[in-house]
């Protein structure tokens, strides 16, 4: 049979060997270290993320890595992932290094075009997104708000909602 196809068994052996004991590893890492490791309120915490899961492909598909290096590498990301983070709530330049605030897209019936053009966001965008929280017209909408996890909010009603507090592009009284 063709290598491309099936190599033997040995291979499909260490994976059902190693496949449980690195999935179990991180469950015990991420356990350990808390909600906020897969947390994806950031682009930061996006790719702590899919590094976690690149290291876990790895660990199980390639027999060049052994399984105490992909545990210490599960480790090392997420200490660092609990180190910035332990830092960004402490310390405002970490905090500003590794994080975005959000940004106003919509506000009482104008789309705020310029945080649109620097964000790359299309008004068709922000129309989608309204739509996916179930208003038909935007005069039932108060403001969408662009994420740090690059997901949208949509607020309803009110004029100067106290949750755009953060928000940039949001004027100040």
């Amino acid at each position: 049979m063709s290598d491309w196809l099936f190599n033997g068994w040995g291979g499909v052996a260490r994976i059902l060997l190693v496949a449980p004991l690195a999935y179990a590893g991180l469950i015990v890492i991420l356990r350990s270290t808390g909600k906020r490791t897969l947390s994806k309120m950031n682009a930061f915490d996006l790719v702590v993320t899919v590094a976690l899961g690149s290291t876990l492909a790895s660990t199980v598909m390639n027999d060049q890595v052994a399984h105490v290096e992909g545990f210490a590498a599960f480790a090392v990301l997420a200490l660092l992932q609990y180190a910035a983070t332990f830092l960004s709530v402490r310390w405002k330049p970490v905090r500003e290094a590794v994080k975005s605030d959000p940004s106003l897209l919509f506000h009482a019936g104008r789309f705020v075009e310029r945080t649109m053009r620097r964000e790359r966001v299309t008004q068709e965008e922000v129309y989608a997104a309204i739509r996916a929280k179930g208003h038909a017209t935007v005069a039932e909408v108060g403001a969408v708000v662009l994420e740090t996890d690059g997901s949208f909010s949509v607020i309803a009603g009110s004029d100067r909602p106290d949750t755009l507090r953060h928000v940039t592009g949001v004027s100040r009284p």
